[in-house]
């Protein structure tokens, strides 16, 4: 089911609205592996994800996150890159690197995204979602990630957004076929 979106070049969808699906090559296999766990649980809100994520059983999940991890095979990116004065005030706002890492693409944990090169509709689209509070269909329950995204005005997020997706990134697209 995943190459339905995820393998598919600039494929979009429409839920909350419409946005690129997020690149998920290239990815931490323990975060795919905690976002999908998420999407089962019913902490992060898509009805389409959801409904991919809830029968996938603990080996499912493993082995879907390892395959996803392991496909875009790319130089990683370089340490640092210096954002401009208005961006980096935003950054160091919101603390971003203390959890995404250096350049947004170590995070300090494997559970948490790499977001460097993500699409930027995508990212202002989910960080969007950590502002929405006790909607059943929409939103993301994530104490830290809420915490942090509600100082910001949506221009804001749409500015970091805009930011970490022209970084250079290990995360790709890369188009599958479903005949194996």
């Amino acid at each position: 089911m995943c190459i339905g979106c995820h393998g598919i070049p600039g494929y979009q969808a429409t839920f909350p609205e419409v946005h690129k699906v997020p690149m998920i090559a290239g990815q931490n296999a323990k975060y795919i592996a905690s976002a999908l766990t998420a999407y089962a649980k019913g902490d992060r809100k898509h009805p389409t994800m959801r409904g991919i994520a809830l029968p996938l059983g603990d080996k499912d999940i493993a082995e879907i996150s390892e395959y996803y991890a392991g496909l875009a095979q790319v130089e990683a990116v370089p340490a640092t890159v210096e954002a401009p004065a208005d961006v980096k005030k935003l950054l160091d706002k919101g603390a971003c690197a203390s959890c995404h890492g250096a350049n947004f693409s170590k995070p300090i944990d494997g559970t948490y995204p790499k977001i460097a090169g993500q699409h930027a509709d995508y990212l202002y689209v989910a960080l969007k979602s950590y502002q929405i509070q006790g909607k059943p269909y929409h939103g993301r329950s994530n104490a830290v990630m809420a915490g942090q995204v509600k100082q910001f005005t949506h221009a804001e997020l749409k500015t970091l957004s805009q930011y970490l997706a022209s970084l250079p990134s290990e995360l790709r697209t890369v188009p599958q076929s479903r005949f194996r």
